[in-house]
C-alpha cells in the first residue's frame, strides 16, 4: 500500500477497480446487417411516389399547426440572452481505456522472431565511467524534457537562480513541474537547498569508495478508483446532463478520464531508465570491485508492479540489455503481514490508524480553504446549468474545495501520463505555490518529521544500513526487517554498491529516522500561510524517482599503488546527497558541523545505533497511544508519544 497524496482528505491509497469504461459500439457485422436492411424490400412505381410526396407535405403542414406554441408558452421557454441550448455530452468524465497489447495477437510468432540469432559482432567494453570524480561540474536534472507546460505559465530557468524577494514566501523562480509536491518529476535541487552550497561531487581530497542508493519509483497513475481525480471524473460523468462548461473550462464539454491506476506511465519508465544511466555514468567505476571479487551486485525492490517495473527499468539504464548475469534482483513481497523494510506499513498497524497516520487532515483542510478560495469562485462562474431538449434547466455543478484540489492533481497526473493537461491552465502561479505547500503539509504531518509514526517505520532500514556499513549481520529481527532475506546469498555485506527501490513515504520515514534535523528546522508547519525559507519541501525530497545517495568516502583520497590496483580500503566518512543536494549531518549525534556535509563514519554509526536503541517498534507500531489532532500536540522528530511507566502495584 502506498500512502501517496491522492486526495485532500485521505493519504491511504485505495485499490479498487477502475470506473466502468464506455459501452462497446455495435460490431461490424451488426452495422453491415443494418445497412443491408435499408436496401431490401419491394420496389415502388412513380404513382406511389407522387402520392407519398403529396401526403408528406400535408402531414408536415398539419404538424406545424398542432405544435405551434402559444404566445404564453413561447415566452416561458424562451432562452435568456447569452444562454446556449446545450448540455455536456453523456460521455463526459467517463473512463477511456486502451488495452495494449491485445491478449491474443494474430501475428504473434515468437519462433519466427528470435531475440538472439548469434553473430553479435565485436563486443569489447571500455573503461567504466567515473563522472562524479572526473568532471569539472555535474549534470543537472531539469525535470521533464518530454512534458509540455502551459504557455501561460513561466518556466523556471535551468540555472536554478533564486529571486531573493524581501518579505516573499517564494525564494525560487516559479516552475510548474516543481510545484506538485510528491507528484513532481525529480530534479536537481538548487545548490544550497539543504544548507550545503555544493553539488553531489565529493569534496576536494576525498574519494568515493562506495554508494548506497535509495530511490522511489517513477511517475505513475493515481492509486485507486477513490483517488481525487477518479472521483472528480465520476461525478462529472454522472451529472453531465445537468451542466455546461464555458470559458477556461470549455474543454470539459468533451473531456474523458484517460488515467489508469497505480502502474508506471511511459514517462515514469523513462525516468527510471534515465536514473540508471545517470548512476552508471557517476558511479560505474564501483563495478570494478565486483569484477575483482568475482561477484555481481544484488539490488532490492518489492513485488508491486510499479516497484518491479521501476527496478527493471533502472537496471536497463544502469547495465544495459540484456540483464542476465549482470546483477541479482531481490523481490520482497509487498502485502499485509509480510515484513519488508521498503514497505514497513504492512506490518505496523499504527501506521494505518486514523488519528495517528493522518494528522495532516485539519492542516490541509484549513490551508486549501484559504488558497483555493478565489480559484473556486472563478471556476464556479464557468459552470452553467444546462438547457435540456424540453427546455428544462439543469442543476449545474457545484464545486467544492475537493473538486478544485482534484483539478490541480489532475494537471499533474495527466501531464506525467499524457504529456500535457488542460487542467494546468486553470490556476495562477500563486495557486500552484499553494498546492505545492499543501503537499508539504500532507507529508510533513503524515509521513515525515511531524508524524508520530514516521521514525518507527524508518527503523528497519536504519538497522539494515548499519548492518551493511559494519559488515555485521542482523541477529535480532525486531522491526520490519525480514529474516528470510538476510542470508549470505541475498544479503551481501561487503559490496561497494547497493540499490534499493521503495515509495516516497518510506524515503521520508528513513530521512526522519536518520535524524536529518536540518530538514525540520522550519517545522512545525503552519496551516494559515507559507513560511519563508522553509526547510521542508516535498517536491525537493520525495518527487517521482527521488534518489538518496549515501556516499562512502575516503578522506584524504586513497593513493593507489598503480592505475590497475583495485584493492579495497575502508571509508572514513559518509555523506548523504538527496536529488544532487548534500544534506548537513550535524543533527546526527555526534556528527560535527561540516561545510561539505561530511560525517566521520564512526560518529555516524554511533548516532544510528543510538536511534536503534531508543526506538521501540512494539510500542510505536502496536502501542495503544493517542495524540490529539492539530497543534495541541506536535513533534519535529517523527516521534510517537513516550510509553508511560508501568503502574505500581
Amino acid at each position: 500500500m502506498e500512502h501517496d497524496g491522492d486526495g485532500l482528505e485521505a493519504s491511504v491509497a485505495e485499490r479498487e477497480g477502475l470506473l466502468t469504461s464506455h459501452k462497446q459500439p455495435p460490431s461490424d457485422d451488426a452495422l453491415i446487417t443494418t445497412v443491408k436492411s435499408c436496401f431490401q424490400g419491394p420496389r415502388f412505381t412513380l404513382t406511389h411516389l407522387m402520392f407519398s410526396f403529396a401526403g408528406g407535405v400535408i402531414l408536415c403542414f398539419v404538424a406545424q399547426l398542432l405544435t405551434q406554441p402559444s404566445p404564453e408558452r413561447s415566452s416561458s421557454t424562451e432562452l435568456k440572452e447569452g444562454q446556449a441550448n446545450v448540455l455536456a455530452p453523456p460521455f463526459v468524465g467517463s473512463t477511456q481505456v486502451h488495452n495494449f497489447p491485445p491478449p491474443s495477437p494474430t501475428n504473434y510468432y515468437p519462433d519466427l522472431f528470435p531475440t538472439d540469432v548469434g553473430y553479435p559482432g565485436s563486443t569489447p567494453t571500455g573503461a567504466e565511467p567515473a563522472l562524479i570524480l572526473t568532471a569539472p561540474s555535474q549534470p543537472i536534472q531539469t525535470g521533464a524534457a518530454q512534458l509540455v507546460p502551459p504557455p501561460s505559465l513561466y518556466e523556471d530557468s535551468l540555472e536554478h537562480q533564486a529571486e531573493n524577494v524581501t518579505g516573499s514566501s517564494r525564494e525560487r523562480e516559479f516552475n510548474l513541474f516543481r510545484s506538485w509536491g510528491n507528484l513532481s518529476p525529480w530534479y536537481s535541487v538548487p545548490k544550497g537547498a539543504f544548507g550545503i552550497d555544493e553539488g553531489p561531487e565529493p569534496p576536494q581530497g576525498c574519494n568515493i569508495v562506495g554508494v548506497h542508493l535509495l530511490h522511489r519509483h517513477g511517475a505513475r497513475y493515481p492509486t485507486g478508483s477513490s483517488s481525487g481525480p477518479a472521483t472528480l471524473s465520476s461525478q462529472l460523468h454522472e451529472s453531465a446532463a445537468e451542466w455546461e462548461a464555458t470559458g477556461s473550462l470549455a474543454f470539459l464539454n468533451d473531456w474523458t478520464y484517460k488515467l489508469g491506476e497505480e502502474v508506471l506511465t511511459p514517462f515514469g519508465r523513462q525516468q527510471l531508465f534515465d536514473l540508471g544511466v545517470s548512476m552508471r555514468l557517476k558511479y560505474g567505476f564501483l563495478l570494478e570491485n565486483f569484477t575483482a571479487a568475482d561477484s555481481i551486485p544484488v539490488f532490492r525492490t518489492e513485488s508491486q508492479d510499479r516497484m518491479h517495473a521501476s527496478a527493471v527499468n533502472f537496471a536497463l539504464g544502469f547495465f544495459g540489455w540484456p540483464l542476465d548475469g549482470k546483477y541479482e534482483q531481490v523481490l520482497m513481497i509487498e502485502a499485509e503481514g509480510f515484513n519488508n523494510t521498503l514497505a514497513p506499513y504492512d506490518t505496523c498497524p499504527n501506521a494505518n490508524a486514523r488519528g495517528k497516520a493522518d494528522r495532516s487532515r485539519p492542516y490541509v483542510r484549513e490551508w486549501t480553504n484559504l488558497y483555493l478560495k478565489d480559484a473556486k469562485a472563478r471556476l464556479q462562474a464557468e459552470f452553467r446549468p444546462s438547457v435540456k431538449a424540453d427546455g428544462e434547466m439543469g442543476n449545474g455543478f457545484t464545486l467544492t474545495d475537493q473538486h478544485v484540489y482534484s483539478m490541480q492533481q489532475m494537471c499533474a497526473y495527466e501531464t506525467v501520463a499524457l504529456g500535457y493537461s488542460k487542467f494546468c491552465e486553470l490556476f495562477t502561479e500563486e495557486e500552484w505555490e499553494g498546492f505545492n505547500y499543501s503537499m508539504d503539509l500532507l507529508f510533513w504531518y503524515d509521513h515525515a518529521f511531524g508524524s508520530p509514526v514516521a521514525r518507527i517505520q524508518g527503523l528497519g532500514y536504519i538497522q539494515e544500513l548499519v548492518s551493511r556499513l559494519t559488515h555485521i549481520p542482523i541477529e535480532v529481527h525486531n522491526s520490519s526487517t525480514n529474516a528470510t532475506w538476510h542470508r549470505e546469498e541475498t544479503w551481501p555485506l561487503y559490496d561497494a554498491l547497493y540499490v534499493d527501490a521503495t515509495h516516497e513515504v518510506v524515503v521520508l520515514n528513513v530521512l526522519t529516522a536518520l535524524n536529518l534535523s536540518t530538514l525540520a528546522e522550519s517545522g512545525p508547519l503552519p496551516a494559515d500561510h507559507i513560511p519563508g525559507n522553509r526547510s521542508f519541501r516535498a517536491s525537493d525530497l520525495a518527487p517521482f524517482a527521488t534518489n538518496v545517495q549515501f556516499q562512502l568516502l575516503s578522506c584524504p583520497a586513497d593513493i593507489r599503488l598503480s592505475p590497475t590496483d583495485t584493492s579495497s580500503f575502508d571509508p572514513s566518512h559518509i555523506r548523504i546527497v538527496i536529488n544532487d543536494g548534500p544534506v548537513p549531518l550535524h543533527g546526527i549525534r555526534p556528527c560535527p558541523v561540516s561545510p561539505h556535509g561530511l560525517c566521520p563514519l564512526e560518529a555516524f554509526l554511533e548516532g544510528q545505533e543510538q536511534t536503534i536503541r531508543e526506538t521501540d517498534w512494539i510500542w510505536g507500531c502496536f502501542g495503544n497511544w493517542t495524540v490529539p489532532p492539530g497543534p495541541e500536540w506536535e513533534t519535529v522528530g517523527g516521534w510517537y508519544p513516550p510509553e508511560p511507566p508501568p503502574a505500581r502495584i
